[in-house]
This record gives C-alpha cells, sequence and structure tokens, in this order.
C-alpha cells in the first residue's frame, strides 16, 4: 500500500510498533483521493471516521443563520481532523470538513479505531496523545480568539502556520480570524 510508509512513520513518532503490529494495523486503515471543494464531511450527515491527511490541506467550518462562515480548524500533511463531538456519538455532524487543494486522506472510522485498540491496546496511547495535543491546540485557539486583538491573532496565525499564508486564500484566512478580508488586508501592511 502506497500509504503505509507515511502512516507508520505518523504512528512511529509517538509509539513503536513491531512489523507484526504494524501489519494487524495498516488494514483498519481505507486511502482516499479527493478533490479540491469536495466534502469530507457535511452538516447534518452521520460522522462515523476521523481522517489523517497524507496531501493537501482541508478545513473544518460551519455557518451561521446569516450565512457567514467560521472556520473551526485546518488541517494539513500530519494532521487528524473530523467533527469529533459528532465522531464519538456516531451522530450528525455540525461542521463541514472540505479540501481547499486535492488531497489524499487514510480514513479510519470508528468501528475500525475500536478493533484497532483491541488488538493492538498501545495504540491507544496514540490516539490520546494525540487528542492531548489537538487539546492543547484548541484550547490556545478559543483564548486567543477571547482574549487578543485582531493584529495579535493574526500575528500568531503567520508564526504558528507561515504556510498557510502561501496555500490559501486571504478571505479563508479572514474567515478563520474572524475579521473581514479588508481588516486582514491593514493587518497585514503592518506585519
Amino acid at each position: 500500500m502506497e500509504y503505509a510508509s507515511f502512516l507508520r512513520k505518523h504512528i512511529e513518532e509517538i509509539i513503536t510498533l513491531s512489523d507484526e503490529e504494524f501489519a494487524l494495523i495498516l488494514p483498519y486503515f481505507s486511502y482516499k483521493s479527493i478533490k479540491k471543494k469536495d466534502y469530507l464531511i457535511k452538516t447534518g450527515k452521520n460522522v462515523t471516521s476521523e481522517f489523517l491527511v497524507v496531501e493537501g490541506l482541508l478545513k473544518a467550518f460551519t455557518h451561521n443563520e446569516e450565512g457567514k462562515e467560521f472556520i473551526v480548524q485546518f488541517a494539513m500533511e500530519n494532521w487528524w481532523i473530523s467533527d469529533y463531538p459528532a465522531f464519538k456519538k456516531l451522530g450528525k455532524g455540525e461542521i463541514c470538513v472540505q479540501a481547499l487543494e486535492d488531497c489524499i486522506v487514510l480514513e479510519l472510522t470508528y468501528e475500525n479505531r475500536i478493533k484497532m485498540g483491541q488488538q493492538i491496546p498501545k495504540i491507544h496511547q496514540f490516539h490520546s496523545s494525540k487528542a492531548f495535543s489537538g487539546f492543547v491546540a484548541l484550547q490556545k485557539r478559543v483564548l486567543s480568539l477571547l482574549k487578543n486583538s485582531a493584529q495579535e491573532k493574526y500575528g500568531l496565525l503567520l508564526e504558528q502556520y507561515p504556510i498557510l499564508f502561501q496555500r490559501v486564500s486571504k478571505s479563508t484566512i479572514a474567515h478563520y480570524l474572524g475579521v473581514s478580508r479588508e481588516t486582514l488586508s491593514r493587518l497585514s501592511k503592518k506585519t
């Protein structure tokens, strides 16, 4: 399988696997290729999978009643993405996950995640570490949204993920930061 070495390297950033263990894990993942603007998850649909990005860039977002877009998360290579509250309950999603570029992802269903953990118990350490890192990132984002000025939020994003500014439109960055396109232009001129 063409994604096997990527997956093994990704998992072994946290835990070590024997060849036999990795051979057991590999079949739980499905390779998916998606085109730019296609959706992995749509609002109101049952969420049964999470996705590891092999290549490309995705966004998780929602809209308010007026149609304004709010980007919750970006996911680029080596990042996981899903509507996690819906995934945990196998319920209807409240966010969409859409490709911003042509993407290759590895899909892990909830059912396969459970089976894999039963078969290889130390995989729980991997998932726990990834979840903890995700919680840390989310808390930092929420705190930034609550207490930082638009200029500070822009500066932090530019410092942490400069590659985003090369891969997505300024309008998309503005939606992520919760500012208008015009405000983003002013912020970028100050930096």
